[in-house]
């Protein structure tokens, strides 16, 4: 069974930051890309930004420059690190990730249980 967990989420004021970690576990084959989704009260889940099981990062334009996606694939980890951040950053902050679990031939979407990023003075 494969299990993303996040950690690192928390109340931050304005203008701070703070960096977000997904751990994937379990019977893990390949790891394709990995993905942090945010979801605001009252809001559709949107994807922040992706990063290729090569390295390659693309982010959703209110992000961009504000926020890092990177990857360590040693340890089967995703991180977001965020700065400069804003009040419209308050969600909860999901990562998933496209996973062939070791012994299958088939990759499907696993889903971290999300943390809260709150920012507020």
């Amino acid at each position: 069974q494969v299990q993303l967990v996040e950690s690192g989420g928390g109340s931050v004021q304005p203008g701070g930051s703070l960096r977000l970690s997904c751990a994937a576990s379990g019977s893990i084959g390949t790891i394709y890309d990995m993905e942090w989704y945010r979801q605001a009260p009252g809001n559709k889940r949107e994807l922040v930004g992706t990063i290729t099981n090569g390295g390659g990062t693309k982010y959703t334009d209110s992000v961009k420059g504000r926020f890092t996606i990177s990857r360590d694939n040693g340890k089967n980890t995703v991180y977001l690190q965020m700065a400069s951040l804003k009040p419209e950053d308050t969600a909860v902050y999901y990562c998933t990730a496209s996973i062939r679990a070791a012994g299958s031939f088939l990759r499907r979407d696993y889903w971290g249980q999300g943390t809260q990023v709150t920012v507020s003075s």
